[in-house]
């Protein structure tokens, strides 16, 4: 079976164009999206990825329709190619049913992975000289240290917990045990004052 995907743009809110040239393609089927691509959710396509079957072909009018970036548009393929349903996209004959459309795709995946891994290098090397200079990664700790002696101080009254101190200072427990940890100071509930609350 043929099945088509639709999706128009915030530039062309006209799908006719689409869906004319998925009806000229051989669809027997077209999932129509109306959402922009500024929607995150796309329930015509979830639908029309569930309806595909081995053997079927999915046929898009650009590749952009069906993804937002070479990436998804990869895994998408990727995951039809292995459910054995086959890809072609009209404007950029691309058809991963031929041996010449899945070398294009495999050609595809590969600048992904390529994409990805230059921007894990970048990151890694900004990363690497921003520690040269003297910048440490990170977020910047929630709590001072002066309010992370305060939250030491207020926790030595045995009728404040550790959740009103954290509440106190706009954080969760768990940021204030690390800010504990990270101050070098003693949890007075370790102690053994307050044990369920530690």
């Amino acid at each position: 079976m043929i099945i088509g995907y639709a999706r128009v743009s915030t530039q062309d809110q006209n799908p006719q164009l689409q869906l004319d040239a998925l009806t000229t393609a051989g669809c027997e089927e077209v999932f129509h999206e109306k959402a922009t691509g500024v929607v995150r959710e796309r329930p015509e396509l979830t639908a029309c990825l569930r309806t595909l079957r081995k053997g079927d072909t999915l046929v898009v009018w650009k590749l952009d329709r069906l993804a937002r970036s070479l990436k998804d548009l990869v895994e998408i393929v990727h995951d039809l190619e292995s459910r054995h349903v086959g890809f072609k996209s009209l404007t950029e004959s691309i058809d991963t049913t031929s041996s010449g459309g899945r070398l294009v795709f495999h050609i595809f995946g590969a600048l992904a992975e390529f994409e990805h891994s230059l921007i894990r290098e970048r990151t890694v090397a900004g990363l690497a000289a921003a520690r040269a200079r003297g910048r440490k990664g990170g977020r910047k700790p929630q709590l001072t240290t002066a309010d992370v002696r305060k939250a030491a101080a207020m926790l030595s009254d045995p009728n404040i917990t550790k959740t009103e101190v954290a509440r106190h200072f706009g954080v969760t427990r768990a940021t204030l045990n690390a800010a504990f940890e990270r101050a070098g100071i003693q949890d007075p509930l370790l102690a053994g004052a307050k044990p369920e609350q530690a």
